[in-house]
């Protein structure tokens, strides 16, 4: 059972070789890198080459560890009780099962997806420790004891926002997605545009990566970024040619705004044409 990539999705060596190790040594595959540089789909990919149901948990600012293990719904339980309901006798009819729970009780292995890790509290990581070390947890409530049936292939993302405690990145198999190189992005591209046309393709990575190299951007373009602008530029029928004055010294590249997602990098981008054109 090994991860060979797949034709939807562009794998360097490195990221098949990480992901592999992940497997091999059962730890939770920790994956940093760009916003936009394919985290969030690794997953789902891994999934789907290697035939096995997906669970995500998509971390938010106000997502607890508990959440991904269960939640007793103690609100619903004393509404039944008000009304007479039979079920409220048995507890265990109000508890939610999480994510991790969902994945421990399948009968097949599974990929567990923990997005965006660093968007919640410092504490989450910590408070994840000892049931992602030993594939178990205790249901209070209950009296349980949920303990993995078929050890889930774990990962877990991160933009970076905050540092993440030394405990638990000891506990992971750690991966730094680079961005995509010119020639991967090619590659990436044809992927998802396998008709374009090789001097439009040729024109708009020149044009994207001159614009990820202007000192200054607040926001880098990502790779999900030049996928959408090139989808306009189809959808709008813009050829090459209108490409070609493409270096920031000359012109705004058309439909920027699929690239550049706030004012300041757009009012420095025109900033930086105004002086090139006046120092002609």
């Amino acid at each position: 059972m090994r991860f060979e990539g797949s034709p939807t999705y562009v794998a360097t060596p490195d990221l098949m070789l990480a992901v592999n190790a992940a497997v091999t040594l059962q730890r939770p595959l920790l994956v940093k890198g760009e916003p936009g540089t394919g985290k969030t789909l690794l997953a789902q990919e891994v999934a789907a080459s290697l035939g096995m149901p997906l669970l995500e948990w998509h971390v938010k600012s106000t997502t607890k560890a508990q959440q991904g293990l269960y939640e007793y719904d103690a609100v619903s339980r004393l509404r039944d009780s008000q009304l007479g309901e039979a079920r409220v006798r048995d507890i265990a009819n109000y508890i939610v099962q999480g994510v991790l729970w969902q994945a421990f009780r399948s009968e097949t292995q599974t990929v567990v997806l923990i997005d965006e890790i660093d968007k919640a509290d410092i504490e989450f990581p910590n408070d994840l420790l000892r049931e992602l070390d030993r594939m178990e947890f205790y249901v209070y409530e209950t009296r349980e004891l949920i303990r993995a049936r078929q050890r889930p292939i774990v990962f877990i993302t991160s933009n970076n926002e905050k540092e993440l405690p030394d405990a638990f990145l000891r506990r992971c198999f750690f991966h730094y997605i680079r961005f995509p190189d010119k020639e991967t992005m090619r590659r990436i591209v044809d992927v998802h545009f396998p008709g374009l046309k090789k001097e439009l393709l040729r024109e708009a990575l020149e044009v994207f990566f001159e614009l990820r190299e202007v000192p200054g951007l607040k926001k880098k373009p990502s790779t999900s970024e030049l996928l959408d602008w090139i989808r306009l530029l189809l959808a709008e029928d813009i050829p090459a040619e209108a490409l070609h004055a493409r270096d920031s010294r000359s012109a705004i590249p058309p439909l920027h705004g699929a690239l550049l997602k706030n004012e300041q990098d757009v009012h420095l981008f025109e900033r930086l044409v105004f002086m090139a054109r006046n120092n002609r």
